[in-house]
């Protein structure tokens, strides 16, 4: 079995913390924080707080299916954030982890043409991953055993 890193609820709440803590000490200062769903969702609530910021938005991705099983490429599922909405904003981009680095691509580069600056933020970046992110709390290339997806789904997918 392949090497596994666990991520405690407490260990969350310090990662997240820290990654925020680098984003002040960069001088950066986002407009909005968007969490890659559903991996980035609470990473990016708690930046949002620990930086002040009250814009905070959502990006669905899907390209895991199942423990080193993903799609071809990720894709996007709607709703997307309008890019009129992103115009002229500095964008931190919040995901739990780069591993291809291929989701964080994708929303950067969403991202690009529509904001004044965008800089991704994660909580674990492993060396394989095409985007090289501004701010990581751990570098590794194990599997990541998430404090929230630990233990199976109490119901099956959509539809049930």
């Amino acid at each position: 079995m392949a090497e596994h890193e666990v991520l405690s609820w407490p260990d969350f709440g310090v990662a997240t913390r820290a990654v925020a803590q680098q984003v002040v000490d960069d001088g950066y200062r986002p407009d909005l924080v968007l969490s890659i769903a559903r991996g980035g969702l609470g990473f990016g609530m708690g930046l949002g707080y620990a930086l002040s910021v009250k814009n905070l938005s959502v990006i669905n991705v899907e390209f895991y299916t199942g423990i080193d099983e993903r799609l071809a490429m990720p894709v996007m599922l709607p709703p997307t954030p309008a890019a009129i909405d992103l115009n002229g904003l500095k964008v931190l981009i919040a995901d739990d982890v780069a591993d291809t680095g291929r989701t964080l691509e994708l929303v950067r580069d969403f991202c690009a043409d529509h904001v004044a600056d965008v800089k991704v933020a994660v909580i674990y970046e492993k060396p394989a991953s095409v985007v090289k992110c501004d701010y990581v709390w751990r570098h590794t290339d194990a599997w990541i055993d998430f404090p929230w997806s630990v233990e199976p789904p109490l119901l099956d997918g959509p539809g049930h």
